[in-house]
C-alpha cells in the first residue's frame, strides 16, 4: 500500500469571490476564528506526519513569507502565471514534486484531519455522498467506488467532489505528462488542473472516490459564508 511523500497546497488565486478582504489579504491567509484557512490545512497534515509541503503562491505572494519561518519543511513556490492563466499553470510548475503525492487547496478549513491520512489504495478524489442539489462537481461511481463519470454542471445524486486528491506515483508520472501536453502543446492555459485526469485523459487513469462527511472540509467560497463562520464578519460589506 502507497503511502503520502509529500503534499501540494494551491495558493496563487486572486480570491475574488471574497472582496474586499482579498484586495490585502490572499483568500488562504484569511483568518476564520482565529487561524489562517491555509493554516489548518497544513496542521492537519502535520497531525498526518505530511511535512514535505510545496505551497504555490501567487498573488499577494510575499505575504505568505511567514510560513516557512512558523513551520518545518515548507516551500514556496511562485506561479509566475497566476494572473493570467488557471490553476493548471500552478500544478504545472511543481509538476516535479508529484510522486505519491496529495493535492489540495489552501482556501479550505480540514475539520477532520484523519481524511488526510498517509495510508491510501489508490488515486482519487475526496466525495461526500449527496442526495440533493449541488452545483459543485459530480462524480458518478460503480459498485467498487470507482469513477465512470463527472459532471461538472452539478447534480443531486453522486459524490460531490472536493479539492482533496491523492496520487500514486505511477499516475503522478501520468499526470505530469498531461500536464505537459495540455499546457506546453496544446496551449489549454485556461482549464482547471483537475481537467486533465477527469475529462481531458479520463480513460488513462483508475479514480476511486475517497469517501468523506460533507462537514469534513468547509470550502469557503463566499463573503456571506464567512460571516455564518465567523462573527467578526458580520459587518463586512
Amino acid at each position: 500500500m502507497p503511502k503520502i511523500d509529500n503534499a501540494i497546497i494551491m495558493a496563487a488565486g486572486f480570491g475574488t469571490r471574497m472582496r474586499p478582504l482579498t484586495y490585502t489579504t490572499p483568500k488562504p491567509l484569511v483568518e476564520i476564528n482565529g487561524k489562517p484557512m491555509i493554516e489548518s490545512v497544513i496542521e492537519g497534515l502535520h497531525k498526518n506526519d505530511i511535512y514535505d509541503i510545496t505551497i504555490v503562491v501567487g498573488y499577494l505572494a510575499d505575504k505568505f513569507k511567514y510560513l516557512p519561518r512558523k513551520y518545518k519543511q515548507i516551500t514556496l513556490v511562485t506561479n509566475p502565471y497566476y494572473d493570467k492563466y488557471n490553476n493548471i499553470s500552478s500544478l504545472y510548475v511543481v509538476r516535479n514534486q508529484l510522486k505519491n503525492t496529495i493535492i489540495l487547496d489552501g482556501d479550505q478549513i480540514i475539520n477532520n484531519s484523519s481524511i488526510l491520512n498517509k495510508n491510501f489504495d489508490s488515486s482519487g478524489y475526496a466525495g461526500s455522498l449527496i442526495n440533493k442539489w449541488s452545483d459543485e462537481w459530480i462524480m458518478h461511481t460503480d459498485k467498487n467506488g470507482i469513477v465512470k463519470e463527472c459532471d461538472r454542471d452539478g447534480g443531486d445524486q453522486g459524490w460531490r467532489l472536493y479539492s482533496l486528491s491523492k496520487w500514486t506515483k505511477s499516475d503522478s508520472t501520468k499526470l505530469r505528462k498531461y500536464l505537459e501536453i495540455e499546457f506546453e502543446q496544446k496551449k489549454q492555459h485556461d482549464i482547471y488542473w483537475d481537467d486533465v485526469p477527469m475529462f481531458k485523459h479520463f480513460s488513462e487513469f483508475q479514480l476511486k472516490v475517497q469517501p468523506i462527511n460533507s462537514n469534513d472540509i468547509i470550502e469557503v467560497d463566499s463573503i456571506e459564508q464567512l460571516k455564518m463562520l465567523d462573527s467578526k464578519y458580520q459587518t463586512l460589506r
